[in-house]
């Protein structure tokens, strides 16, 4: 191979080399959900969409890409001087997302950093206005006023914040030592009241049980005596009408009172016996029937 065929093939191979270089220069693919600045020998020139496009080799350059989701970033807690003079950490997280590549290619140089930092000034202004009890019970309304303020002031940069958090807000040491021990103190307070109101509960239904059962024990004992009562009115009666019914003479009755004046004597207590006169009656009745003279009118 002669001197002139060698040159020919490092030209062909230089050319090819060449070629390839501008196509890759030249040919670019834009991934979803990103964004591309092009500059045009040093001057901004467009913003490439996702997809296929296509640059002049060694006139135009792409920057970096940007991302267009939305990114969250946690700052880590920063020292706030309440509005009573004391230092609480607060820990924040913030969801932002870029909306205009070339404002964030060119109004700022660093805008996470950026966003980091007028959060912070954002958040010492806002709960510097606020003592420790508000910032505590108020995070919806810092959040708030957090979002506000860094949406309007991120505008220009071509970003979005769409929402600011406070993961944590913590008072000194010795404040969260006073805080224990008056949440301990409420506690045991509740549970002091709840104790002694389920002991006056507990009462109170107690006494109103007795009481219902001493009423129904009382009813239960007049329906008794009522019912005896009855019982009694009623055997009382059916004797009386067997006894008319079946007519009985005197000496009859004079037996059964007989058979009747033990049972008078049952008892320990029973001194003193009064026998009805109609006993007299019929002891002289069974007096007559045995040949016994009449004994009077009364037996004591």
């Amino acid at each position: 191979m002669n001197t002139g065929s060698i040159a020919l093939t490092i030209v062909l191979i230089a050319l090819v080399v060449f070629v390839v270089i501008v196509l890759v220069r030249a040919v670019r693919i834009i991934p979803q959900a990103r964004a591309g600045v092009v500059e045009r020998l040093g001057k901004y020139q467009r913003t490439l969409n996702p997809g296929l496009t296509i640059l002049i080799p060694f006139v135009d350059r792409l920057l970096p890409l940007l991302d267009l989701r939305e990114q969250v970033v946690s700052f880590p807690p920063q020292p706030v001087i309440t509005e009573d003079n004391l230092v609480v950490s607060i820990d924040t997280v913030v969801y932002f997302q870029v909306t205009d590549a070339r404002a964030a290619t060119y109004e700022i140089a660093n805008y996470i950093q950026a966003v980091e930092q007028l959060t912070t000034t954002t958040l010492r202004n806002v709960v510097g206005g606020l003592n420790l009890e508000e910032a505590l019970t108020s995070r919806d309304q810092i959040n708030g006023q957090l979002r506000g303020v860094l949406d309007e002031a991120t505008g220009r940069w071509g970003i979005r914040v769409s929402r600011v958090e406070l993961k944590a807000i913590d008072p000194p040491k010795s404040i969260q030592d006073s805080m224990e021990k008056q949440m301990r103190a409420e506690r045991d307070r509740r549970a002091a009241i709840l104790t002694a109101e389920g002991t006056k509960q507990s009462e109170i239904l107690t006494a109103e049980g007795q009481r219902q059962a001493s009423i129904l024990a009382a009813e239960g004992d007049a329906k008794a005596a009522i019912l005896r009562a009855d019982g009694e009115a009623q055997a009382i009666g059916k004797v009386f009408d067997a006894i008319h019914q079946g007519n009985p003479t005197q000496k009859l009755l004079a037996y059964q009172y007989l058979q009747t004046l033990p049972k008078l004597a049952d008892g320990d207590s029973n001194k003193l016996w009064i026998i009805p006169s109609e006993v007299g009656e019929a002891l002289k009745g069974i007096g007559d029937v045995l040949g016994t003279p009449d004994t009077g009118d009364s037996v004591r």
